[in-house]
């Protein structure tokens, strides 16, 4: 069942699956560079109010599948 999110005048629930592909898709994500890049993608879902439902850091690219609010566009976001 899914949990609905609300603000002062709105209930919703937004989700989008983003995926982030390196150029050429060269494996440059991995050891501290992927551990980074997984910190500052919570650190700015953290600022913005999105909550990540699942997310994966690969060695070519990102999956996350999050939740946001009605206030931010997709473009936005990315």
């Amino acid at each position: 069942m899914r949990s609905y999110r609300s603000s002062s005048h709105t209930v919703h629930d937004l989700r989008v699956h983003l995926i982030y592909i390196t150029k050429y898709r060269y494996k440059v994500l991995t050891k501290e560079i992927g551990v980074r890049t997984r910190e500052i993608i919570r650190q700015a879902c953290d600022q913005n109010g999105i909550q990540i439902i699942k997310g994966r850091v690969r060695k070519d690219h990102v999956h996350l599948y999050i939740s946001y609010p009605p206030k931010l566009s997709v473009s936005d976001m990315v």
